[in-house]
């Protein structure tokens, strides 16, 4: 099981970046995928998921601003970010939840696949 996480970059404050994390080596249409970043000397923090109904949950942070959807047939789930800010800026991880039919709340532990990260930052 592989996840590739790609898209993202540098952009300046109230930009945009759509970052990707393809999956490969199995489907996984059935769990819960989640977004989480992690910005130098903080811990891992969630961000946002969706289950395999669709049905998503966003930390409050980026609530309004960040928009998680999947793509099946893809194997692929995606993070549009949208009026981005500084405090944004950290690596972005996709991870898959180990259970199957499950919500979209999942705690980060329960995430047992994850993807090795892309960089996003926003300048000011």
């Amino acid at each position: 099981v592989q996840l590739q996480a790609s898209g993202g970059g540098l952009v300046q404050a109230g930009g945009s970046l759509r970052l990707s994390c393809a999956a490969s080596g199995r489907t996984f249409s059935a769990n819960t995928m989640g977004w989480f970043r992690q910005a130098p000397g903080k811990e891992r923090e969630f961000v946002a998921s969706i289950n395999w109904s669709s049905i998503t949950y966003y930390a409050d942070s980026v609530k309004g601003r960040f928009t998680i959807s999947r793509d099946n047939a893809k194997n692929t789930v995606y993070l549009q970010m949208n009026s981005l800010r500084p405090e944004d800026t950290a690596v972005y991880y996709c991870a898959v939840d180990r259970t199957p039919w499950g919500s979209p709340f999942r705690p980060i532990s329960e995430y047992g696949s994850w993807g090795q990260g892309t960089q996003v930052t926003v300048s000011s």
